[in-house]
């Protein structure tokens, strides 16, 4: 009955325009989603100025305009976001599946079959629940998430991806993410987010030192965990979903050594899709001793 309060009715109606959307075909949530986006761009002032700046500071060579035209784009690919984030919780296998063009999934099998830890490592792109949805639709993975502050919200997200199988995470459950990689399930973990100075060290990111965490590192420690990076990203067919080859010498033992390499590519990734990335995240918000916070007039 606690969900019935009339406090969650925004969120009731979000769930069945969620349910709705998810039933359209892609093309179509692509430009719904982007005429959506569109609308948001005048609306969501400072959430614009997050993004403008993170550009500004990311891509030093652009332009003004450049930098302007980037920022709409980014707002078209959250408008479509709605419909890949129903399509995770609500979408059929079979949608899901003919939209994916899958490279190099070997990486991953491989790792698996010899029985490793496997961290799977992703970024905050805007598919970014989609490519967890995805993942669970051919192999058992355990998803490190965050929870959501509304109740009611959490418990549809945990739903729609624990639905085929998967398993979710707390991602301050660090106990439960250690015994998932000694028991060889993966973990798709996205640790690309400012967190505050807990945990974290300063590693370049597009040339900013940024605050990482490094428990990326840390989760693979013991010298028989493949850490193997996982692209998800919106193409005009579908999504591509592309994995690499695990990193080597990782974890070397140097914390920030570690959060460099990771750092450098999720930057590979952004530089290939930029519009899709999650540029209204404080990413640079903590800043080291004696610098400037780079939102400190919004």
């Amino acid at each position: 009955m606690e969900f019935f309060h009339p406090k969650y009715l925004p969120t009731w109606i979000l769930i069945l325009l969620m349910k709705i959307g998810a039933l359209v075909p892609f093309r179509m949530q692509v430009f719904l989603g982007k005429n959506m986006g569109k609308l948001f761009y005048p609306l969501f002032s400072t959430v614009r100025k997050v993004a403008t700046i993170n550009i500004q500071k990311c891509f030093p060579e652009k332009n003004k305009e450049q930098v302007s035209a980037l920022v709409k784009k980014h707002f078209e690919s959250i408008g479509v976001s709605f419909f890949e984030t129903a399509n995770a919780y609500y979408g059929r296998d079979e949608k899901i599946q003919k939209l994916l063009t899958i490279e190099s999934e070997h990486y991953l099998t491989d790792a698996m079959k010899d029985d490793r830890g496997v961290i799977i490592l992703c970024s905050h792109f805007m598919p970014l629940m989609l490519s967890s949805r995805a993942l669970s639709l051919k192999h058992t993975i355990a998803s490190i998430y965050r929870p959501q502050n509304n109740r009611l919200f959490d418990k549809i997200m945990v739903k729609g991806l624990t639905n085929g199988g998967g398993i979710m995470i707390k991602n301050s459950d660090t106990k439960a993410m250690i015994k998932a990689i000694k028991n060889a399930l993966p973990i798709w973990y996205a640790p690309d987010q400012d967190l505050g100075t807990k945990g974290t060290v300063f590693a370049p990111l597009f040339g900013i030192q940024a605050a990482t965490i490094s428990a990326t590192s840390r989760l693979a420690k013991g010298g028989n965990t493949a850490v193997i990076p996982y692209s998800f990203t919106r193409t005009d067919e579908g999504y591509n979903m592309s994995f690499s080859a695990p990193l080597e010498n990782y974890p070397s033992g140097d914390l920030v050594h570690d959060a460099s390499q990771t750092n450098q590519i999720l930057e590979a990734q952004i530089r290939k899709n930029p519009e899709q990335y999650l540029w209204i995240h404080r990413r640079f918000k903590t800043r080291p001793e004696g610098e400037k916070n780079f939102y400190a007039d919004i």
